[in-house]
């Protein structure tokens, strides 16, 4: 498929290095589509950076749209780092005369990458693109796990038009439904409705407040390791870090932990495309939220560097397995523990007619907290979540 129809070339002046052969930053490094009929060729491609210039759905927070080139003028300027990732940027996908149009180009775009084993980095944009990201593994027949990272569950009503603060809801009624699993990280409790958080518990889904991630943030890792797709809201980011958005609130992640949060995302071997959404350069401050997510995005390639390929479902004979007997429970919970990275997994029973289907699913990502509480005789939270889809 000729993807490049939904693409225009973006300006890079400026953002190159002014060394001659100084091959060590970003903007050197990786191939730009900022010439008409000079579209770069996908072939062996690791990455693909994608900006949406779309913000007609953003709830108060107009100008999001413009952060594409704004995240572009500090990523660029970044050194690589010790890797030779490929990658490339297919500049900006064309505003569509209605938000339909661009949500049907981005899901396009990111079907097609993604079925190349390429990962699509999406700078938007409001973030109710992440419908259009879902709606990918539609065009795939892909079931999977998202995360967002966000202050709040962006439900919305059930009634309302989609938007970003709605777009889960469409997600969830979306019918064929390819979604396993919702996990929010971050969420900070004075922000969402108590009927929300029963609903998230009704429909097994995962939720972290803001307080319990941030005791320890090496938690995460099983968290967003069993994501295929994140999301990350940058009012997600307390606002004296991340002053470019209009929702952005007292509270949220330091910076250096966003940044820790995506280098998790980068090192997971299930995660096939990320979006940072919500960056506002017209109240932005000195450039400072474009800056971070430059950073956070640089973390991820450099986590997507260093990716160890140890997924259990493909060679357990690389695993130590671990049969741990809890009382009351017929069989044994089943741990695996990565010879390579030292990664920990739960496998969940499931149907044997569903087995197929749910192949990358009911290897749960753990740490080796799970398995202490295994251990005492408590069957972990996540294990149990996951049963109750699964049987």
């Amino acid at each position: 498929m000729d993807i490049d129809i939904y693409f225009e070339p973006i300006n890079i002046g400026g953002y190159e290095t002014t060394e001659e052969n100084d091959s060590k930053k970003l903007g050197d490094i990786v191939e730009v589509y900022h010439q008409k009929d000079k579209f770069p060729n996908l072939e062996n491609i690791d990455i693909a950076i994608i900006g949406v210039n779309e913000d007609r759905n953003a709830v108060n927070n107009s100008g999001c749209g413009l952060a594409p080139d704004s995240v572009r003028k500090y990523l660029y300027e970044l050194f690589r780092g010790g890797n030779n990732i490929k990658i490339v940027d297919l500049g900006n996908i064309l505003r569509g005369n209605t938000i339909d149009d661009t949500y049907f180009a981005v899901s396009t775009v990111v079907s097609e990458l993604v079925s190349k084993n390429i990962i699509p980095v999406i700078i938007g944009g409001s973030q109710d693109l992440t419908y259009a990201n879902y709606r990918a593994y539609e065009m795939l027949k892909q079931i999977i796990n998202i995360v967002a990272i966000d202050p709040v569950f962006d439900l919305g009503k059930k009634e309302e038009e989609i938007s970003s603060s709605s777009y889960l809801s469409k997600i969830i009624l979306q019918q064929p439904n390819f979604l396993f699993n919702y996990t929010n990280v971050g969420y900070q409790t004075y922000f969402v409705n108590q009927d929300a958080i029963e609903l998230m518990k009704n429909l097994f889904f995962d939720t972290y407040r803001l307080g319990t991630v941030r005791s320890n943030m090496e938690e995460v890792e099983p968290i967003v390791r069993n994501a295929d797709m994140l999301s990350f809201d940058v009012s997600a980011i307390r606002q004296s870090d991340a002053p470019g958005n209009e929702n952005a609130s007292p509270n949220g992640f330091y910076g250096e932990e966003a940044c820790q949060i995506t280098r998790y995302a980068g090192l997971s071997d299930k995660l096939s495309s990320i979006g940072f959404y919500e960056v506002n350069p017209q109240i932005d401050r000195n450039g400072q939220t474009a800056h971070l997510v430059a950073q956070m995005i640089w973390y991820f390639i450099d986590g997507f560097a260093n990716r160890k390929h140890d997924f259990p479902y493909k060679e357990k004979k690389k695993f130590v397995k671990y049969l741990v007997k809890i009382e009351g429970y017929n069989d044994e919970v089943v741990f695996y523990k990565s010879k390579k990275s030292d990664r920990w997994w739960m496998e969940v029973p499931v149907k044997s007619s569903l087995k197929p289907k749910y192949e990358r699913h009911h290897l749960i990502p753990c740490s080796y907290k799970d398995y202490q509480t295994a251990m005492e005789n408590d069957i972990p939270d996540r294990w149990w979540k996951a049963y109750q889809k699964l049987m």
